[in-house]
């Protein structure tokens, strides 16, 4: 939506990953690429106008321990835009995105979650998962401390936290409240977009084999990449493996498991308790949060 204002600049690749340093673990082959280089990245901006605030959007910037130290580091005169979710729905919907993306291989939602203490110890961790660190799922939902990093390099009026509730009760406004906090025009009819739906594996011997083909290492994966690589021009090959994984997954997501996501809600009340009290702002009621006991 922001890509739609003409005084905004965002590159075609949405999440370059480039600021944080977890991210260049391993990181997965795209059809836009992954920036390596400082030249890189700057490229990714090249075409933006004079007059044109520049920005991108990865995520996984908010969970990294490293990118907002490289964020202040590169531009000091940074704006920071973070989006916080309710803690078990969006551990929910991260570990669909995980097992969409390759980064995550057990399918069953408690039993992932159930492996993060193991994987701490470098246990039951995917072969060829992109990113083990953030298999860590409750690091994803220590807001306050997510928070307190930016805060520690960034003056206040530079960082805009935004509730994901009033986000999806008014996409417009809360649109142009970032608008505002960009400085830019708010009044520019930037237009609703329903983005990143949600979605769950289908088929998952065929998120398998694209799981096998896209990052595999072994030596049947590497022999059937070679050979694909050297008969199918790069720009079909990537088309082809798109749409074969699109078809192993399903916009129909079952509903969530209620008792799963009660003890979730139990485990990180004192994290919305202590994000309320940071931010002035009452989430503990918002989110349900006052009749979980």
């Amino acid at each position: 939506m922001l890509r739609r204002h003409p005084q905004i600049f965002m590159p075609d690749n949405k999440e370059p990953w480039f600021l944080a340093s977890e991210l260049h673990v391993r990181t997965p082959q795209r059809p836009e690429g992954t920036p390596k280089t400082l030249e890189e990245y700057l490229a990714l901006f090249s075409a933006a106008e004079p007059q044109q605030r520049i920005g991108e959007a990865s995520a996984l910037y908010l969970w990294s321990s490293t990118a907002a130290e490289a964020i202040a580091a590169l531009q000091p005169a940074a704006r920071i835009v973070a989006i916080l979710r309710e803690p078990a729905s969006f551990l929910r919907s991260l570990h669909m995105q995980f097992l969409e993306s390759f980064v995550e291989t057990e399918t069953d939602f408690r039993k992932a979650l159930e492996l993060e203490r193991p994987r701490r110890e470098g246990k039951k961790v995917p072969r060829y998962s992109y990113w083990p660190l953030a298999l860590m799922y409750s690091d994803h939902v220590r807001y306050v401390d997510q928070l307190r990093r930016y805060h520690a390099v960034f003056a206040p009026e530079q960082v805009l936290v935004l509730i994901y509730d009033d986000f999806r009760a008014d996409n417009e406004g809360t649109v142009r409240t970032v608008l505002r906090f960009l400085e830019v025009d708010e009044d520019y009819p930037v237009g609703t977009l329903e983005a990143n739906p949600t979605v769950q594996v289908r088929s998952q011997q065929l998120h398998g084999l694209m799981r096998a083909l896209r990052v595999g290492r072994g030596p049947v994966s590497l022999a059937v990449k070679r050979t694909i690589k050297a008969t199918t021009p790069e720009q079909l090959r990537q088309r082809v493996m798109n749409a074969t994984q699109r078809r192993a997954l399903s916009e129909n997501v079952a509903p969530p498991e209620e008792e799963l996501m009660l003890e979730l809600r139990r485990r990180f009340k004192p994290e919305v308790e202590a994000l309320s009290a940071y931010l002035g702002r009452d989430l503990v009621t918002l989110w349900g949060y006052e009749r979980v006991e």
